[in-house]
């Protein structure tokens, strides 16, 4: 049974007019956010954090082998990751109940994770509007030819193509160039207010490396600050990327384009482990994130557990998402994605 919906009746966070099924309705029950389970998950993130900051820092100054550095820095970008995902909750409006408090604390922990709140929410917002819509591809997404396109692209373009899309150019170099170097600049098509909101989160990253600098010198600062960025920058590029590039996902054009299947089909249910899934806040529960983006990060396995439809859902595990990399376009004719090959 299926509830046809109009464009008034339509939940706040979802955007068009569509036909969802009857079960849909009950992910409803799951919005409210908690303040305490909010407060509670800012805490044992950032003080773990903080911590391991301080560990990293006196493991430099006093001369410790910079191996050890990196493995602190390993931790701390686990917990950075998770950071994101509070942000991320911030620019949907769910981590508190009240929308000042998500934006004030978005922008706080947009200096963190160097990207700037508003400007991330008008493209990640747009991203939840657009995803598998092969007509309306280029926000918040991985760059994605078809195959047609890319037969058709000149070869300057096909090779730049294929590095973007090696472990190399998306996973390692690509992490850092995007929180260094891209949030820098504002989106494409933003406002006023996206581009204040990059300019205010530069000067404040600025402000942080300025006081770092001072305190513990720039080259304490970059030997911590680097490797914690470019790992977390590097896992949280990885689980935006099997989010929506695995095989068996759906993509279609925009006549054709449906909003359940977009959000069933083209949004993964990666299955982490425990430990991973703490730290990453619950994010692999994707299609249910899709299906509702206001639901908290900490209500999103509840919701799974509550909805036997949601459980129909494939998992991607560990091990089988490591071949989606070998995943680079989209075949029209087939309806899946394949290798360059």
């Amino acid at each position: 049974m299926a509830v046809t919906e109009t464009a008034s009746s339509l939940p706040a966070d979802q955007g068009t007019a569509r036909e969802w099924p009857a079960w849909h309705a009950k992910l409803s029950r799951f919005r409210e956010p908690d303040t305490l389970k909010a407060a509670s998950q800012l805490a044992e993130t950032l003080l773990p954090y903080g911590g391991c900051w301080l560990l990293m820092v006196q493991s430099v100054r006093l001369g410790y082998p910079y191996a050890l550095t990196l493995a602190l820095s390993a931790v701390a970008a686990a917990f950075l990751v998770r950071l994101f995902i509070l942000f991320h909750d911030c620019v949907h409006g769910s981590l508190f109940k009240r929308q000042g408090v998500n934006t004030l604390v978005g922008y706080v922990l947009g200096v963190l994770v160097f990207t700037p709140f508003e400007d991330w929410r008008f493209s990640h917002l747009r991203h939840h509007a657009s995803y598998a819509n092969l007509d309306a591809r280029g926000f918040g997404d991985i760059w994605t030819l078809t195959r047609a396109e890319y037969a058709s692209a000149p070869k300057a373009r096909q090779l730049f193509y294929r590095f973007y899309r090696s472990p190399l150019g998306l996973i390692g170099l690509g992490a850092l160039f995007s929180f260094v170097l891209r949030y820098r600049l504002p989106s494409r098509k933003s406002t006023r207010k996206e581009r204040m909101s990059v300019l205010l989160t530069n000067l404040l990253i600025g402000g942080v490396a300025l006081t770092a600098a001072w305190l513990i010198g720039w080259q304490t600062y970059l030997l911590v600050q680097v490797p914690v960025l470019w790992i977390a920058g590097a896992a949280g590029v990885w689980l935006f990327y099997v989010q929506h590039q695995f095989a068996g996902v759906y993509w279609s054009r925009k006549g054709e384009w449906d909003a359940i299947r977009a959000a069933m089909e083209g949004s993964s249910f990666y299955q982490l482990p425990a430990v991973l899934r703490w730290f990453s806040g619950n994010i692999g529960y994707h299609h249910v994130h899709h299906l509702r983006p206001r639901i908290p990060n900490y209500r999103l396995r509840e919701c799974y557990d509550a909805i036997p439809e949601l459980q129909a859902k494939t998992p991607l595990t560990l091990g089988k998402s490591l071949a989606s990399i070998k995943l680079k376009l989209w075949d029209e004719n087939r309806k899946e994605l394949v290798g360059l090959r």
